[in-house]
Protein backbone atom coordinates (compact mmCIF):
# COMPACT_ATOMS: atom_id res chain seq x y z
CA UNK A 1 0.00 0.00 0.00
CA UNK A 2 1.32 3.49 -0.83
CA UNK A 3 1.99 5.84 2.05
CA UNK A 4 -0.65 8.53 2.51
CA UNK A 5 -1.22 11.63 4.60
CA UNK A 6 -3.99 14.10 5.22
CA UNK A 7 -2.89 17.70 4.65
CA UNK A 8 -4.85 20.45 6.39
CA UNK A 9 -4.40 23.71 4.51
CA UNK A 10 -5.35 27.38 4.29
CA UNK A 11 -4.64 29.71 1.36
CA UNK A 12 -4.05 32.50 3.88
CA UNK A 13 -1.14 30.82 5.67
CA UNK A 14 2.39 31.89 4.74
CA UNK A 15 3.68 28.70 6.33
CA UNK A 16 1.53 26.59 4.05
CA UNK A 17 3.17 28.33 1.10
CA UNK A 18 6.61 27.79 2.62
CA UNK A 19 5.91 24.07 2.95
CA UNK A 20 4.66 23.65 -0.61
CA UNK A 21 7.79 22.55 -2.46
CA UNK A 22 8.74 19.99 0.16
CA UNK A 23 5.25 18.52 0.21
CA UNK A 24 5.22 18.32 -3.58
CA UNK A 25 8.54 16.48 -3.38
CA UNK A 26 7.04 14.09 -0.85
CA UNK A 27 4.36 13.32 -3.41
CA UNK A 28 6.54 13.25 -6.53
CA UNK A 29 9.75 11.71 -5.19
CA UNK A 30 8.35 9.27 -2.64
CA UNK A 31 4.93 8.52 -4.07
CA UNK A 32 3.13 9.68 -0.93
CA UNK A 33 -0.58 10.16 -1.56
CA UNK A 34 -1.64 13.52 -0.15
CA UNK A 35 -5.30 14.16 0.64
CA UNK A 36 -5.73 17.93 0.73
CA UNK A 37 -8.27 19.11 3.32
CA UNK A 38 -9.00 22.83 3.18
CA UNK A 39 -9.95 24.70 6.34
CA UNK A 40 -10.99 28.30 6.91
CA UNK A 41 -8.26 30.56 8.32
CA UNK A 42 -7.94 30.46 12.09
CA UNK A 43 -9.59 33.87 12.46
CA UNK A 44 -12.74 32.48 10.85
CA UNK A 45 -12.71 29.39 13.04
CA UNK A 46 -12.15 31.15 16.38
CA UNK A 47 -13.61 34.49 17.41
CA UNK A 48 -11.06 36.92 18.79
CA UNK A 49 -8.18 35.11 17.09
CA UNK A 50 -6.05 38.19 16.40
CA UNK A 51 -6.94 40.05 19.60
CA UNK A 52 -5.60 37.14 21.68
CA UNK A 53 -2.20 37.00 20.01
CA UNK A 54 0.89 38.28 21.82
CA UNK A 55 1.81 41.85 20.85
CA UNK A 56 5.09 40.61 19.36
CA UNK A 57 3.41 38.03 17.13
CA UNK A 58 2.72 40.10 13.97
CA UNK A 59 6.23 41.51 13.79
CA UNK A 60 7.90 38.21 14.56
CA UNK A 61 5.75 36.22 12.13
CA UNK A 62 6.49 38.67 9.32
CA UNK A 63 10.23 38.45 9.95
CA UNK A 64 10.17 34.69 10.43
CA UNK A 65 8.25 34.00 7.22
CA UNK A 66 10.56 36.25 5.20
CA UNK A 67 13.63 34.68 6.80
CA UNK A 68 12.37 31.16 6.13
CA UNK A 69 11.67 31.99 2.49
CA UNK A 70 15.21 33.35 2.14
CA UNK A 71 16.60 30.22 3.78
CA UNK A 72 14.63 28.00 1.41
CA UNK A 73 15.54 30.16 -1.59
CA UNK A 74 11.95 30.75 -2.68
CA UNK A 75 10.28 34.05 -3.66
CA UNK A 76 7.91 35.41 -1.06
CA UNK A 77 5.60 38.40 -0.68
CA UNK A 78 2.30 38.61 1.14
CA UNK A 79 -0.68 38.53 -1.21
CA UNK A 80 -2.23 41.71 -2.51
CA UNK A 81 -5.11 41.74 -1.83
CA UNK A 82 -5.09 39.70 1.38
CA UNK A 83 -7.29 36.62 0.88
CA UNK A 84 -8.83 37.31 4.30
CA UNK A 85 -10.80 40.56 4.62
CA UNK A 86 -10.51 42.05 8.12
CA UNK A 87 -12.30 44.82 9.97
CA UNK A 88 -9.25 46.79 11.06
CA UNK A 89 -11.06 48.26 14.07
CA UNK A 90 -12.27 44.98 15.57
CA UNK A 91 -9.61 42.70 14.03
CA UNK A 92 -12.43 40.33 13.13
CA UNK A 93 -13.06 38.90 9.64
CA UNK A 94 -15.71 40.81 7.75
CA UNK A 95 -18.98 39.08 6.93
CA UNK A 96 -18.19 39.17 3.23
CA UNK A 97 -15.20 37.00 2.39
CA UNK A 98 -15.14 36.88 -1.41
CA UNK A 99 -11.53 35.77 -1.74
CA UNK A 100 -10.92 33.13 0.91
CA UNK A 101 -14.34 31.54 0.47
CA UNK A 102 -13.88 31.29 -3.29
CA UNK A 103 -10.33 29.97 -3.06
CA UNK A 104 -11.18 27.39 -0.41
CA UNK A 105 -14.25 26.15 -2.25
CA UNK A 106 -12.29 25.94 -5.49
CA UNK A 107 -9.60 24.00 -3.66
CA UNK A 108 -12.13 21.45 -2.45
CA UNK A 109 -13.52 20.97 -5.96
CA UNK A 110 -9.98 20.63 -7.35
CA UNK A 111 -9.18 18.00 -4.72
CA UNK A 112 -12.36 16.12 -5.60
CA UNK A 113 -11.20 16.15 -9.23
CA UNK A 114 -7.92 14.50 -8.19
CA UNK A 115 -5.91 17.70 -8.68
CA UNK A 116 -5.58 18.89 -5.10
CA UNK A 117 -1.80 19.27 -5.03
CA UNK A 118 -1.59 20.55 -8.60
CA UNK A 119 -4.06 23.29 -7.69
CA UNK A 120 -1.99 24.28 -4.66
CA UNK A 121 1.19 24.21 -6.70
CA UNK A 122 0.01 26.97 -9.02
CA UNK A 123 -2.55 28.95 -7.05
CA UNK A 124 -0.45 29.30 -3.89
CA UNK A 125 2.44 30.61 -5.95
CA UNK A 126 0.14 33.11 -7.63
CA UNK A 127 -0.82 34.45 -4.22
CA UNK A 128 2.50 34.28 -2.36
CA UNK A 129 5.51 34.42 -4.68
CA UNK A 130 5.31 38.19 -5.23
CA UNK A 131 5.20 37.89 -9.00
CA UNK A 132 1.65 39.18 -9.37
CA UNK A 133 0.15 42.35 -7.93
CA UNK A 134 -3.61 42.05 -7.89
CA UNK A 135 -3.82 38.28 -8.18
CA UNK A 136 -7.63 38.54 -8.19
CA UNK A 137 -7.80 40.75 -11.28
CA UNK A 138 -7.58 40.00 -14.98
CA UNK A 139 -6.84 36.44 -16.04
CA UNK A 140 -4.22 35.64 -13.38
CA UNK A 141 -6.30 33.08 -11.54
CA UNK A 142 -7.61 31.63 -14.80
CA UNK A 143 -4.07 30.98 -16.00
CA UNK A 144 -2.90 29.56 -12.67
CA UNK A 145 -5.80 27.13 -12.58
CA UNK A 146 -5.20 26.16 -16.21
CA UNK A 147 -1.57 25.39 -15.36
CA UNK A 148 -2.87 22.91 -12.78
CA UNK A 149 -4.78 21.08 -15.51
CA UNK A 150 -8.20 22.48 -14.67
CA UNK A 151 -10.58 25.10 -16.06
CA UNK A 152 -11.58 27.96 -13.78
CA UNK A 153 -15.01 28.53 -15.33
CA UNK A 154 -15.82 24.84 -14.90
CA UNK A 155 -14.68 24.93 -11.27
CA UNK A 156 -16.64 28.12 -10.60
CA UNK A 157 -19.78 26.50 -12.00
CA UNK A 158 -19.24 23.45 -9.81
CA UNK A 159 -18.82 25.70 -6.77
CA UNK A 160 -21.95 27.72 -7.56
CA UNK A 161 -23.98 24.52 -7.73
CA UNK A 162 -22.74 23.18 -4.39
CA UNK A 163 -21.87 26.01 -1.98
CA UNK A 164 -23.61 24.52 1.10
CA UNK A 165 -22.01 21.11 0.49
CA UNK A 166 -18.55 22.58 0.00
CA UNK A 167 -18.80 24.82 3.06
CA UNK A 168 -19.91 21.77 5.03
CA UNK A 169 -16.80 19.92 3.90
CA UNK A 170 -14.55 22.82 4.93
CA UNK A 171 -16.25 23.04 8.34
CA UNK A 172 -15.91 19.27 8.78
CA UNK A 173 -12.22 19.52 7.86
CA UNK A 174 -11.79 22.03 10.69
CA UNK A 175 -13.43 19.57 13.08
CA UNK A 176 -11.18 16.78 11.79
CA UNK A 177 -8.11 18.95 12.35
CA UNK A 178 -9.16 19.48 15.96
CA UNK A 179 -9.85 15.77 16.36
CA UNK A 180 -6.36 15.00 15.00
CA UNK A 181 -4.91 16.96 17.91
CA UNK A 182 -4.11 20.36 16.44
CA UNK A 183 -5.65 23.60 15.20
CA UNK A 184 -3.06 25.19 12.93
CA UNK A 185 -1.86 24.78 9.35
CA UNK A 186 -0.09 23.29 7.61
CA UNK A 187 -0.81 20.15 9.54
CA UNK A 188 0.04 16.74 8.15
CA UNK A 189 -1.60 13.68 9.68
CA UNK A 190 -0.01 10.28 9.15
CA UNK A 191 -1.44 7.14 10.69
CA UNK A 192 -3.43 9.23 13.17
CA UNK A 193 -0.43 11.31 14.28
CA UNK A 194 -0.37 15.06 13.67
CA UNK A 195 2.74 16.92 12.48
CA UNK A 196 2.16 20.68 12.65
CA UNK A 197 4.17 23.23 10.73
CA UNK A 198 6.49 23.50 7.79
CA UNK A 199 9.37 22.68 10.15
CA UNK A 200 8.00 19.20 10.89
CA UNK A 201 8.16 17.79 7.37
CA UNK A 202 11.51 16.09 7.95
CA UNK A 203 10.17 14.55 11.15
CA UNK A 204 7.15 13.35 9.19
CA UNK A 205 9.44 11.75 6.60
CA UNK A 206 11.35 10.03 9.40
CA UNK A 207 8.13 8.70 10.89
CA UNK A 208 7.14 7.30 7.49
CA UNK A 209 10.51 5.60 7.12
CA UNK A 210 11.61 7.74 4.20
CA UNK A 211 14.86 8.98 5.75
Amino acid sequence: MPLSIELFWSFRSPYCYLSLDRLLALNHDHGVDIRVRHVWPGAMRRQGYFSHLHDNYPTYQKHDAERMAAYLGIPFLRPSPDPLALNLDSLEPTDEQPHIRRLSRLGVVAAEAGKGMEFLDHVMRLLWDGGTDGWDRGDHLTRAVAASGLDLSTLDAAVAAAVPRLDGIIEANGDALNAAGHWGVPCMVFDGEAFFGQDRIEVLKWRMGLV
